[in-house]
């Protein structure tokens, strides 16, 4: 593959078929989509480079403007927006809570991004408060991009997730399981799938806990609900507990060789609840998830 330019590198990211869980599901496949081989190692390229694109394109960031694009995040957003930022010429300011790992934070001050925290205590509700605070308090000098409320995050993944889930499954795809963090995900790619066929599934899947260990997913009910969330859309709703998730992370590890994050083992963990009761009522069934990152995001630095 030859490319003009890095952000043409985004989405395309493999379907892998997750053979090690599929021992526990007769009669049902298994995938995920490693969305950490996109340029900046996680499923929020894509959210970021469709927002970006259209900041620049109206005139909100970028070139030729004095704005500074900043947006609350609790990491791998930051990350997109810093390395397509630097790409695009355009200025980016991150508000994240303070105990979002190591590597998130030396990842995109690398890329020039300006990081501001907010109380680790509050998680990503206290990034999205201070973010919207300092936006108010200085509009003259910001763009919100407002990944939260954003249209084109989850029209980032109708355009391009879903289709690439349906012509790597061949159109076989019964299920689509995703965790629940912007929204944009689930939203968007629920949304593109049932535009090739209204038979598919949407389920979504947050954190059991409301003070949780599953960076990137939002328990609902005690969160500050994205506005792009319709929660009306999916056809469930799962709930994981961190240990769960963490413990799945680990067997990936183990079983697949997959060194996924612990988000993508809490989607895992919602896959395989999923498909073990279309196998326990001998149903046929195709269960895509998708992983959001790889674990070294969340792996401490050598002593």
């Amino acid at each position: 593959m030859i490319l003009e330019s890095l952000e043409q590198a985004v989405g395309n990211t493999p379907l892998v078929r997750l053979r090690a869980l599929e021992h526990e599901t007769p009669g049902v496949e298994l995938w995920a989509k490693l969305e950490w081989c996109n340029p900046g190692g996680s499923v929020k390229d894509r959210a970021a480079l469709g927002i970006i694109r259209d900041a620049v394109s109206r005139g909100l960031a970028g070139p030729g403007t004095t704005r500074t694009l900043i947006d609350s995040t609790s990491g791998n957003t930051g990350i997109a927006y810093a390395w397509i930022g630097a790409a695009l010429g355009v200025r980016v300011a991150l508000v994240m809570p303070e105990n979002v790992s190591p590597a998130r934070k030396r990842i995109a001050r690398a890329f020039g991004a300006e990081l501001i925290f907010s109380d680790p205590l509050e998680q990503s509700d206290g990034a999205i408060r201070l973010c919207r605070k300092l936006v108010a308090e200085s509009p003259e000098r910001y763009f919100h991009a407002d990944q939260y409320s954003n249209p084109a995050n989850p029209r980032a993944h109708e355009q391009t997730t879903a289709p690439e889930i349906w012509r790597g499954t061949q159109g076989r795809v019964t299920h689509f399981v995703a965790g629940l963090g912007t929204t944009g995900t689930a939203m968007g790619t629920g949304r593109g799938l049932k535009g090739f066929s209204k038979a598919v599934k949407v389920v979504g899947l947050e954190p059991a806990e409301a003070l949780h260990g599953l960076e990137g997913l939002k328990h609902m009910p005690s969160s500050i609900v994205p506005p792009i969330y319709r929660e009306e859309e999916l056809d469930r709703k799962l709930s994981v507990a961190t240990d769960d998730g963490w413990d799945m992370a680990e067997r990936l590890l183990a079983e697949e060789s997959l060194l996924a994050g612990h988000s993508a083992g809490a989607a895992a963990c919602g896959a395989l609840i999923v498909a073990k009761e279309l196998a326990e009522r001998r149903e046929r069934g195709v269960v895509v998830t998708l992983f959001p990152d790889r674990a070294d995001r969340y792996l401490p630095e050598a002593p």
